[in-house]
Protein backbone atom coordinates (compact mmCIF):
# COMPACT_ATOMS: atom_id res chain seq x y z
CA UNK A 1 0.00 0.00 0.00
CA UNK A 2 1.78 3.41 -1.13
CA UNK A 3 2.31 6.05 1.23
CA UNK A 4 0.14 8.98 1.27
CA UNK A 5 0.96 12.05 -0.94
CA UNK A 6 0.30 14.91 1.02
CA UNK A 7 2.46 17.16 4.10
CA UNK A 8 1.52 18.62 6.25
CA UNK A 9 4.60 19.53 8.29
CA UNK A 10 3.34 23.18 7.43
CA UNK A 11 0.43 22.98 9.76
CA UNK A 12 2.72 23.90 12.62
CA UNK A 13 3.11 27.27 9.86
CA UNK A 14 -0.14 27.38 9.56
CA UNK A 15 -1.12 27.95 13.08
CA UNK A 16 1.51 30.32 13.38
CA UNK A 17 0.51 32.33 10.05
CA UNK A 18 -3.79 31.99 11.19
CA UNK A 19 -2.95 33.40 14.88
CA UNK A 20 -3.46 30.67 17.00
CA UNK A 21 -4.10 32.73 19.52
CA UNK A 22 -4.98 29.95 22.49
CA UNK A 23 -1.17 29.31 21.81
CA UNK A 24 -0.77 32.52 23.44
CA UNK A 25 -1.50 30.33 26.73
CA UNK A 26 0.52 27.88 26.07
CA UNK A 27 3.82 29.93 25.54
CA UNK A 28 5.93 27.10 27.59
CA UNK A 29 4.24 24.22 26.11
CA UNK A 30 4.92 26.03 22.07
CA UNK A 31 8.47 27.31 23.01
CA UNK A 32 9.36 23.70 24.47
CA UNK A 33 7.81 21.88 21.01
CA UNK A 34 9.96 24.63 18.69
CA UNK A 35 12.77 23.72 20.05
CA UNK A 36 12.23 20.10 20.56
CA UNK A 37 11.31 19.92 16.26
CA UNK A 38 14.08 22.25 15.12
CA UNK A 39 16.83 20.86 13.19
CA UNK A 40 19.50 23.21 11.75
CA UNK A 41 20.74 23.62 8.81
CA UNK A 42 24.08 24.90 7.58
CA UNK A 43 23.25 26.03 4.23
CA UNK A 44 22.34 29.92 2.84
CA UNK A 45 20.70 29.70 -0.36
CA UNK A 46 22.85 31.50 -3.00
CA UNK A 47 20.09 32.79 -4.51
CA UNK A 48 19.96 35.35 -2.04
CA UNK A 49 21.80 38.63 -1.84
CA UNK A 50 24.39 39.13 1.29
CA UNK A 51 22.21 40.56 4.04
CA UNK A 52 22.30 43.75 4.92
CA UNK A 53 23.72 43.68 7.88
CA UNK A 54 26.70 41.59 6.32
CA UNK A 55 26.97 44.42 4.11
CA UNK A 56 26.93 47.17 6.53
CA UNK A 57 29.18 45.79 8.85
CA UNK A 58 32.12 47.80 8.24
CA UNK A 59 30.13 50.91 8.24
CA UNK A 60 29.71 50.66 11.72
CA UNK A 61 27.13 50.25 14.55
CA UNK A 62 25.06 53.11 13.50
CA UNK A 63 24.40 51.17 10.01
CA UNK A 64 23.68 47.84 11.19
CA UNK A 65 20.75 49.18 14.14
CA UNK A 66 19.15 51.21 10.97
CA UNK A 67 19.10 48.11 8.58
CA UNK A 68 17.88 46.06 11.67
CA UNK A 69 15.21 48.23 12.18
CA UNK A 70 14.45 48.63 8.70
CA UNK A 71 14.06 45.04 8.37
CA UNK A 72 11.73 44.75 11.45
CA UNK A 73 9.48 47.77 10.21
CA UNK A 74 9.53 45.64 6.55
CA UNK A 75 9.72 41.69 6.46
CA UNK A 76 10.69 40.27 3.66
CA UNK A 77 9.14 37.45 1.79
CA UNK A 78 10.36 33.79 3.01
CA UNK A 79 9.91 30.86 1.11
CA UNK A 80 9.26 26.91 2.94
CA UNK A 81 9.73 23.59 1.57
CA UNK A 82 7.19 21.21 3.02
CA UNK A 83 7.96 17.87 2.07
CA UNK A 84 6.69 14.13 3.52
CA UNK A 85 8.73 11.71 4.19
CA UNK A 86 8.35 7.69 5.27
CA UNK A 87 10.70 7.98 8.35
CA UNK A 88 11.40 11.52 10.21
CA UNK A 89 14.28 9.86 12.33
CA UNK A 90 16.57 8.95 9.25
CA UNK A 91 17.36 10.51 5.86
CA UNK A 92 16.44 7.14 4.14
CA UNK A 93 13.38 7.69 3.21
CA UNK A 94 11.82 9.46 0.30
CA UNK A 95 10.13 12.85 0.25
CA UNK A 96 6.77 11.60 -1.27
CA UNK A 97 5.25 14.63 -1.58
CA UNK A 98 7.03 18.15 -2.21
CA UNK A 99 5.25 21.56 -1.60
CA UNK A 100 6.65 24.78 -2.01
CA UNK A 101 5.04 28.07 -0.21
CA UNK A 102 6.23 31.27 -0.74
CA UNK A 103 4.61 34.01 1.54
CA UNK A 104 5.12 37.54 1.31
CA UNK A 105 3.67 39.79 4.18
CA UNK A 106 3.51 42.78 2.33
CA UNK A 107 1.29 41.35 -0.50
CA UNK A 108 -0.49 39.57 2.62
CA UNK A 109 -0.51 36.31 0.16
CA UNK A 110 0.59 32.90 -0.03
CA UNK A 111 1.71 31.12 -3.10
CA UNK A 112 1.74 27.84 -3.31
CA UNK A 113 3.32 25.21 -6.16
CA UNK A 114 3.31 21.20 -5.74
CA UNK A 115 6.58 19.59 -7.23
CA UNK A 116 5.28 15.78 -8.68
CA UNK A 117 7.36 13.47 -6.88
CA UNK A 118 7.96 11.95 -10.24
CA UNK A 119 10.04 15.33 -11.76
CA UNK A 120 13.42 14.43 -13.58
CA UNK A 121 15.66 16.95 -12.38
CA UNK A 122 19.54 17.56 -11.64
CA UNK A 123 19.95 16.42 -8.01
CA UNK A 124 22.34 19.08 -6.29
CA UNK A 125 25.85 17.92 -4.96
CA UNK A 126 25.64 14.38 -7.20
CA UNK A 127 25.70 15.70 -10.59
CA UNK A 128 23.10 13.55 -12.15
CA UNK A 129 19.71 13.54 -13.28
CA UNK A 130 16.88 11.59 -11.52
CA UNK A 131 13.58 11.50 -9.57
CA UNK A 132 13.22 15.08 -7.09
CA UNK A 133 12.13 13.09 -4.46
CA UNK A 134 15.29 10.96 -4.38
CA UNK A 135 17.35 14.15 -3.02
CA UNK A 136 15.78 13.96 0.45
CA UNK A 137 17.27 9.91 0.19
CA UNK A 138 20.88 10.89 -0.73
CA UNK A 139 21.12 14.00 1.19
CA UNK A 140 18.16 14.62 3.49
CA UNK A 141 16.82 18.14 3.81
CA UNK A 142 19.57 20.28 2.44
CA UNK A 143 20.16 18.37 -1.03
CA UNK A 144 16.38 18.43 -1.28
CA UNK A 145 16.38 22.33 -0.86
CA UNK A 146 19.36 22.70 -3.40
CA UNK A 147 17.76 20.54 -5.81
CA UNK A 148 14.29 22.63 -5.29
CA UNK A 149 16.13 25.78 -6.11
CA UNK A 150 18.14 24.25 -9.04
CA UNK A 151 14.82 23.03 -10.37
CA UNK A 152 12.14 26.13 -9.65
CA UNK A 153 15.39 29.22 -9.73
CA UNK A 154 14.25 30.80 -6.80
CA UNK A 155 15.72 30.68 -2.99
CA UNK A 156 14.72 28.30 -0.56
CA UNK A 157 14.88 29.64 2.93
CA UNK A 158 13.09 27.04 5.55
CA UNK A 159 12.03 23.70 5.18
CA UNK A 160 9.50 21.46 7.28
CA UNK A 161 9.53 17.68 7.28
CA UNK A 162 6.21 15.20 8.75
CA UNK A 163 6.08 11.78 9.06
CA UNK A 164 3.42 10.81 6.31
CA UNK A 165 2.07 8.13 9.88
CA UNK A 166 0.74 11.13 11.59
CA UNK A 167 -1.83 12.42 8.82
CA UNK A 168 -4.85 11.23 10.00
CA UNK A 169 -4.32 12.29 13.68
CA UNK A 170 -3.03 15.46 12.59
CA UNK A 171 -6.40 15.95 10.41
CA UNK A 172 -8.36 14.65 13.34
CA UNK A 173 -6.95 17.49 15.36
CA UNK A 174 -8.07 19.80 13.47
CA UNK A 175 -11.58 18.83 13.25
CA UNK A 176 -11.28 17.82 9.92
CA UNK A 177 -10.99 19.78 6.43
CA UNK A 178 -13.36 21.15 4.10
CA UNK A 179 -12.01 20.96 0.02
CA UNK A 180 -14.16 22.00 -3.11
CA UNK A 181 -14.21 18.67 -5.16
CA UNK A 182 -14.03 18.60 -8.86
CA UNK A 183 -13.89 14.85 -9.35
CA UNK A 184 -16.34 12.44 -8.04
CA UNK A 185 -14.67 9.31 -7.25
CA UNK A 186 -14.35 5.83 -4.65
CA UNK A 187 -11.41 4.99 -3.08
CA UNK A 188 -10.78 2.66 0.14
CA UNK A 189 -14.68 2.64 0.70
CA UNK A 190 -14.98 5.99 0.66
CA UNK A 191 -17.24 8.31 -1.62
CA UNK A 192 -16.33 11.90 -2.76
CA UNK A 193 -19.06 13.34 -4.72
CA UNK A 194 -18.29 16.57 -6.62
CA UNK A 195 -18.50 20.05 -4.60
CA UNK A 196 -18.01 21.56 -1.30
CA UNK A 197 -17.02 18.36 0.90
CA UNK A 198 -16.00 17.67 4.36
CA UNK A 199 -13.38 15.08 5.62
CA UNK A 200 -12.22 13.59 8.87
CA UNK A 201 -8.75 12.58 8.48
CA UNK A 202 -9.37 8.91 7.01
CA UNK A 203 -10.86 10.45 4.00
CA UNK A 204 -8.59 12.89 3.53
CA UNK A 205 -6.19 10.38 3.42
CA UNK A 206 -7.74 8.60 0.71
CA UNK A 207 -8.54 11.32 -0.87
CA UNK A 208 -4.89 13.05 -1.25
CA UNK A 209 -3.88 9.38 -2.09
CA UNK A 210 -6.08 8.34 -4.80
CA UNK A 211 -4.62 8.99 -8.62
CA UNK A 212 -4.96 6.02 -10.80
CA UNK A 213 -9.22 6.96 -11.24
CA UNK A 214 -7.55 10.76 -11.65
CA UNK A 215 -7.28 11.27 -15.41
CA UNK A 216 -4.59 13.73 -14.83
CA UNK A 217 -2.97 11.50 -12.86
CA UNK A 218 -0.13 12.78 -10.29
CA UNK A 219 -0.94 16.08 -11.55
CA UNK A 220 -4.49 15.95 -10.36
CA UNK A 221 -3.36 14.38 -7.06
CA UNK A 222 -1.04 17.08 -6.21
CA UNK A 223 -3.82 19.73 -6.92
CA UNK A 224 -5.68 18.05 -4.25
CA UNK A 225 -2.58 18.22 -1.79
CA UNK A 226 -3.19 21.81 -2.13
CA UNK A 227 -6.80 22.03 -1.61
CA UNK A 228 -6.35 20.21 1.50
CA UNK A 229 -3.50 22.04 2.81
CA UNK A 230 -5.08 25.38 2.05
CA UNK A 231 -8.02 24.18 3.98
CA UNK A 232 -5.56 23.22 6.69
CA UNK A 233 -4.46 26.72 6.76
CA UNK A 234 -7.76 27.72 7.11
CA UNK A 235 -8.25 25.43 10.15
CA UNK A 236 -5.63 26.62 11.86
CA UNK A 237 -6.90 29.85 12.37
CA UNK A 238 -10.22 28.76 14.03
CA UNK A 239 -8.81 26.61 16.63
CA UNK A 240 -10.26 27.53 19.92
CA UNK A 241 -9.49 25.62 22.31
CA UNK A 242 -6.71 24.87 24.27
CA UNK A 243 -6.87 20.83 24.77
CA UNK A 244 -7.01 20.52 21.22
CA UNK A 245 -3.71 22.85 20.68
CA UNK A 246 -1.66 20.81 23.21
CA UNK A 247 -2.83 17.38 21.67
CA UNK A 248 -1.56 18.98 18.00
CA UNK A 249 1.70 20.28 19.79
CA UNK A 250 2.22 16.37 20.60
CA UNK A 251 1.54 15.41 17.24
CA UNK A 252 3.41 17.85 16.02
CA UNK A 253 6.65 17.20 18.63
CA UNK A 254 6.47 13.43 17.63
CA UNK A 255 6.33 14.01 13.40
CA UNK A 256 7.50 17.21 12.39
CA UNK A 257 11.05 18.56 12.04
CA UNK A 258 12.00 22.17 10.75
CA UNK A 259 14.56 24.51 10.52
CA UNK A 260 12.94 27.69 12.27
CA UNK A 261 13.44 28.39 15.53
CA UNK A 262 11.35 29.64 18.15
CA UNK A 263 11.86 33.45 17.51
CA UNK A 264 11.26 32.37 13.52
CA UNK A 265 7.98 31.16 14.19
CA UNK A 266 7.23 33.98 16.82
CA UNK A 267 7.72 36.27 13.76
CA UNK A 268 5.67 34.15 11.72
CA UNK A 269 3.18 35.01 14.06
CA UNK A 270 3.57 38.58 14.85
CA UNK A 271 4.39 39.87 10.78
CA UNK A 272 3.05 36.98 8.12
CA UNK A 273 -0.18 35.70 9.34
CA UNK A 274 -2.07 37.67 7.67
CA UNK A 275 -0.88 36.13 4.01
CA UNK A 276 -3.01 33.61 5.10
CA UNK A 277 -6.19 35.23 3.84
CA UNK A 278 -5.00 34.84 0.20
CA UNK A 279 -3.68 31.47 -1.41
CA UNK A 280 -2.90 31.09 -4.81
CA UNK A 281 -2.11 27.67 -5.97
CA UNK A 282 0.44 27.43 -9.26
CA UNK A 283 0.05 24.34 -11.44
CA UNK A 284 3.46 22.74 -12.93
CA UNK A 285 2.80 20.36 -16.32
CA UNK A 286 4.65 18.35 -17.91
CA UNK A 287 4.41 14.82 -19.74
CA UNK A 288 5.72 11.19 -18.37
CA UNK A 289 8.76 9.56 -20.17
CA UNK A 290 10.21 6.22 -19.53
CA UNK A 291 14.49 6.01 -19.34
CA UNK A 292 15.85 2.58 -18.82
CA UNK A 293 12.02 1.21 -17.61
CA UNK A 294 11.62 4.09 -15.47
CA UNK A 295 8.98 6.56 -15.17
CA UNK A 296 9.80 10.23 -15.31
CA UNK A 297 7.93 13.13 -15.45
CA UNK A 298 9.43 15.59 -17.79
CA UNK A 299 8.10 19.52 -16.79
CA UNK A 300 7.09 21.76 -20.10
CA UNK A 301 10.06 23.79 -19.58
CA UNK A 302 7.42 26.96 -20.88
CA UNK A 303 5.25 26.57 -17.47
CA UNK A 304 7.88 25.93 -15.02
CA UNK A 305 9.32 29.48 -16.32
CA UNK A 306 6.57 30.37 -15.82
CA UNK A 307 5.62 29.37 -12.61
CA UNK A 308 9.24 30.53 -11.12
CA UNK A 309 8.69 33.96 -12.63
CA UNK A 310 6.07 34.26 -10.30
CA UNK A 311 7.13 32.83 -7.63
CA UNK A 312 10.43 35.66 -7.78
CA UNK A 313 7.61 38.23 -8.60
CA UNK A 314 6.50 37.02 -5.09
CA UNK A 315 9.59 36.79 -3.30
CA UNK A 316 10.17 40.10 -4.81
CA UNK A 317 13.67 39.30 -6.55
Amino acid sequence: MSRPMIIFGSIFIALLLAGGGYALYLYDQLSQTADDIHEPIARESELREPSNTEENSSSGDNAESTSTEEDEENPQPLSFLIMGVDDEESTSGRSDTMILLTVNPGKESIKMVSIPRDTLTEISGRGTEDKINHAYAFGGAEMAMDSVEGLLDVPVDHFATVNMQSFEDIVDTLGGVTVQNNLAFEDNGHSYPEGEISLDGEEALSFVRMRYEDPQGDLGRTERQRQVLDAVIQEGASISSITRIQEYLTIVEDNVRTSLTFADMRELQSDYRSARHEIDTLQLEGDGIMRDDIYYLELNEQRKNEVSDQLKDHLEI
